[in-house]
This record gives C-alpha cells, sequence and structure tokens, in this order.
C-alpha cells in the first residue's frame, strides 16, 4: 500500500521570518486559501501569543471557511514561572480556536540552561503539562523538538527523554527539528532509525515529522531523507522562505513526494496549481521571484539555443526531468516565437474563452504579453487583469466607459496635519460626459472615490465594491526615483475576490490602470451574472 505524506505549511508563521518578508491580514488570508486549494493538509497560521497581527489573523479565519486544509496555531510551552492555566501564550493558543495545535520545546541541554535558564527535569515537566492541558481542546496535537538533532548529537538521553514526555502529555506526531540547518544527509539516517527504535521500545504509534532549515542547503534533502525513513510528516514553505537561509522548500518536496517518490498527499493531486500557489505568494509579500528555482522557476524549464533546444523540440525528456505541465509552469524555447501560446490556451480556457492554440489571435496575445512583461507587468496575482486583456484580444469585452482625463492634486496646508488630496475625473458613459471630484486619503483613494461617483449613477452595483488592499513595487532600483513601478490592487464585492495590476513610471498612472481593471472587471461580471439570470 502506497505511503500517505502529510503536507504541513509553516509560511505564514516561519516563512514570515524570512528578511523583507512582509504579509498583511489580508495577504494570510489569501494565501491560506490559495494553500487549501493546492491541497496542503495543515496550515500552521502564526502564533497567536506573539503578536496581534497572529490574533487578528486567527480571529478573521473564523469567518473562513477551507475545504482541505486544517488550521493550525502554533505556540511554546508554558513558562516554568507559571502554572499552565495562567500562561498567556497558552491561553492566546486557545483563543485561536483552532483544531490543531503544534507546541514547540526545546530538545537540546544547552538551550534548557542558557536560554531557558531551568533544570533539566522543569524542561520534561512542562513539555509534559503543556501538552496535556491542550490535548482536550483540540482534535490533533503535534509537538516540535527544537533544535532536536543538534541536541541528540550532544545529549542523545536527554533528547530522547524530551519525546518521551511529549508522548505522555499526548502529542500525536513528534516533528524532529533542524532548527540550526546544519544537518547534513548522511548524519540523518542514524538518529531516525534511533528514535523509531526508541518510539518500538515505549510501544507508541505515534507518528514523526522533519522539520528542516537550509542554512546547509541540504534543507530539501533531509527532508526527502526523512520521508524514505518512514517520517510522515514534512513541514516546510513556499519557495522556501525562512529565518536566515530559509526553511525546506515545499515547491521542491512536493513534486518529489508526489511525482518521484511515489507517495500519496492531497497536494501531488492537485500540484499543477503549485507554479500559480508559488508566484502568489511572492507578489503578495512584494518580493522577486526567483527565477531558476527548480520546478516552478521560469526558467525551470527554459531553453536556449543550440543543441538542447534541437534535442527537446524532438523529444523533450532529452532534458526535462518532468513534464512542466504537471506542476503548472510551462517549457519556454528563449529563442522561439511559440513559447507561452499553451499558457494562453489554457487560462482562456479558465476564462471560457475559446481560443485555438494555432490560431493568430494566440500569437498576438503572445506578443502583447511579452511586451507589457517587459515593462515589468505580472499577472500571477492579478488575473482579472488578464483576462481583461484576452478578452479585449477576441473582441468579447464591452466598452462600459471611456476616460477623458483626471487630475490629482496633494496639498499640506498644516504641518501637525495630514495632507488632503482631491482628484478630478473627467469620463463619457454612452456618449454623456461625467465630470466628478472627490476627497480622499492620498491620490489613490481619492481617484477611487471619483471614480465610483462617476460610475454608479449608470452602475449602482459599484457601490458594493471594497478595495482591500494596495502594493507598490519599485521595479529597478538603480534609476532611484525615476524607476517603473507596478501597482497590484486587490478588490472584492459579495460575489467574488479579483486582483488587478498596473505599471508606469508614474505611481498615480499605474494605480489608476489598476482601479480602471478592477472596476472594468466586476462590470463584465456583473453582465454575465445577469445574463445568466435571464
Amino acid at each position: 500500500m502506497t505511503r500517505q505524506i502529510q503536507i504541513y505549511d509553516t509560511t505564514l508563521r516561519d516563512g514570515t521570518q524570512a528578511e523583507n518578508f512582509n504579509l498583511s491580514v489580508t495577504d494570510k488570508i489569501r494565501i491560506s486559501h490559495k494553500l487549501d486549494e493546492l491541497g496542503i493538509d495543515y496550515i500552521e497560521g502564526g502564533w497567536p501569543g506573539s503578536n496581534p497581527l497572529a490574533v487578528e489573523y486567527f480571529k478573521a479565519m473564523q469567518n473562513e471557511t477551507l475545504k482541505h486544509a486544517k488550521l493550525t496555531a502554533f505556540g511554546s510551552t508554558r513558562m516554568f514561572s507559571n502554572t499552565v492555566e495562567e500562561d498567556k501564550t497558552v491561553q492566546a493558543l486557545l483563543a485561536a480556536k483552532t483544531t490543531v495545535i503544534t507546541i514547540f520545546g526545546k530538545s537540546w541541554d544547552i538551550h534548557v540552561h542558557d536560554a531557558l535558564r531551568i533544570e533539566l527535569e522543569d524542561n520534561l515537566l512542562i513539555i509534559e503539562e503543556t501538552l496535556a492541558y491542550l490535548k482536550p481542546h483540540v482534535q490533533e496535537l503535534f509537538y516540535d523538538a527544537e533544535h532536536f538533532f543538534d541536541g541528540f548529537k550532544k545529549n542523545a538521553e536527554y533528547a530522547l527523554a524530551t519525546l518521551g514526555k511529549a508522548i505522555d502529555g499526548g502529542a500525536q506526531c513528534l516533528v524532529l527539528c533542524d532548527t540550526n540547518g546544519g544537518m547534513l544527509p548522511h548524519e540523518l539516517p542514524p538518529i531516525i532509525e534511533r528514535v523509531q527504535s526508541f518510539l518500538k521500545e515505549r510501544n507508541s504509534t505515534v507518528e514523526l515529522g522533519i522539520h528542516a532549515h537550509n542554512d546547509s542547503e541540504t534543507a530539501v534533502a533531509n527532508s526527502l531523507l526523512a520521508l524514505s525513513l518512514g517520517v510522515k510528516q514534512v513541514q516546510g514553505t513556499i519557495n522556501g522562505y525562512g529565518e536566515r537561509c530559509g526553511n525546506g522548500n515545499l515547491t521542491s518536496i512536493i513534486p518529489a513526494v508526489g511525482l518521484k517518490m511515489g507517495y500519496q498527499c492531497n497536494a501531488a493531486e492537485n500540484i499543477s496549481k503549485l507554479y500559480d500557489t508559488a508566484m502568489l505568494v511572492d507578489e503578495l509579500a512584494n518580493l522577486p521571484h526567483n527565477k531558476y528555482q527548480p520546478y516552478v522557476g521560469r526558467s525551470a524549464f527554459a531553453h536556449k539555443g543550440g543543441i538542447h533546444v534541437s534535442a527537446v523540440k524532438r523529444n523533450p525528456l532529452c532534458y526535462e526531468h518532468i513534464e512542466p505541465e504537471k506542476v503548472g509552469n510551462i517549457r519556454r524555447i528563449l529563442i522561439s516565437d511559440q513559447a507561452g501560446k499553451s499558457n494562453v490556451v489554457h487560462k482562456a480556457k479558465k476564462f471560457g474563452i475559446d481560443i485555438d492554440t494555432d490560431s493568430p489571435i494566440a500569437a498576438s496575445i503572445v506578443k502583447e504579453l511579452k511586451e507589457l512583461e517587459n515593462q515589468g507587468f505580472q499577472y500571477e496575482g492579478a488575473e482579472a487583469s488578464f483576462e481583461l486583456l484576452m478578452r479585449r484580444a477576441v473582441g468579447s469585452h464591452a466598452n462600459y466607459f471611456t476616460l477623458n482625463g483626471f487630475r490629482a492634486i496633494n496639498s499640506k496646508r498644516k504641518m501637525d496635519k495630514p495632507p488632503e488630496t482631491e482628484a478630478t475625473i473627467r469620463l463619457e458613459v454612452g456618449g454623456e460626459e461625467v465630470h466628478t471630484a472627490a476627497m480622499g486619503d492620498g491620490p489613490v483613494n481619492a481617484l477611487d472615490k471619483a471614480l465610483r461617483k462617476a460610475l454608479t449613477q449608470f452602475y449602482p452595483a459599484l457601490d458594493e465594491v471594497e478595495l482591500i488592499d494596495y502594493k507598490v513595487r519599485v521595479l529597478s532600483g538603480d534609476q532611484g526615483t525615476g524607476a517603473r513601478v507596478r501597482v497590484l490592487v486587490e478588490s472584492k464585492d459579495q460575489y467574488e475576490q479579483w486582483g488587478t495590476v498596473g505599471v508606469s513610471l508614474n505611481i498615480i498612472e499605474a494605480s489608476w490602470q489598476a482601479l480602471v481593471d478592477s472596476i472594468n472587471y466586476k462590470l463584465m461580471r456583473d453582465e454575465k451574472r445577469n445574463g445568466k439570470q435571464d
């Protein structure tokens, strides 16, 4: 029987410890749903006892529905100076109201003495007591054995004793952590085998997990090796983000597990969504995507000239270890105009647009897409803009309004007061010109208000559109304030949530492009819904 592997994602907690990696609550919610769609089994949302953002996220997620993934709260063993009932960190975990909780504790005696400054026996006590207290309140309880491998190498007897206390406390999975990321693959097997023997000696059926960091560039290798040795749960992050050099990269681990090792996991069944998931995380974190990343990098299946291209055209297996489409990526022949057509056709089908691969329209869309990408446009986090682009190309996009001009004025009249912003817009709807103005909290907010003010008399449903996120990214820092910027706008109504994008040397112009796409998308979707209702 094929082994079932659990995929545990900690992008929203461990991943956010990476330098320059920041997510809003809205970002975290959106990524949670994307991970759920991918088939991730456990989503570690954060440490609710450590910061208000985590508390806000868990509160917001109580109103969200995940189809498969189980939301997990992360926290530490109680402080030795507190009782478990009085410990704020423990109580915050319960307040998060998740069905799964992961507790981490110290496995390395040096951490017990130097970090916690308590006795070794005291650490064993707080491990067992914390887990035992939480056990009746959750469906599943996991224990992260922090610094386990380093601790084992220095004091194996004590490291195993901490696992024993976690079992006594009711942990259902013991996750062995290479917290410093210094383990090399050849060191792993004897340690994991000793832990397995320890469990047999105790007649314990508790599962094992692996949590590897990448400081020695071996996190993925260590994770896969651990799975081959019988470990059931693997923890990691999308794109390998994490503290210092990062965590085990799930975008490499998942395809290896499902496509190469033959293990079963829900994420492997939805693996064609892997590329989109990786790109979305980067876009929302406002970080450049690593084009050379295995499986999901744009260069992972790119071929440039010479013998390789000739061979790949005859048989892609000559220079590709898997078919790129399996993970949602595409093959790119860098000197060929054909690159990208399959992706366009794939997206067209998703949007309900009929385009044939050999159609001149597909070629024109690819050409336009390449030109826009050269300008800095990216559509991974802005599919609404991409759908509008495709509909304009096939002539199925209605012209709901025409812009004649806009102006945004910032003024600061008093130094102790915030600036005042006014936006003025002139546009036409059905031959009728409308001229409106609105005040806002900044030029983008003012433009948004003025645009809606002008259009709601014709399209009342625009009142229900809410702008929920706005991101700006400088595309080329070497030009200073003269660099291009990409603006990503996230909007929603009562039916759905959508992203749009704009790019310009002028931040207001880029914002305007994204706002106009957002309104156009809303009107298009409403028209389709009303058509179906009729």
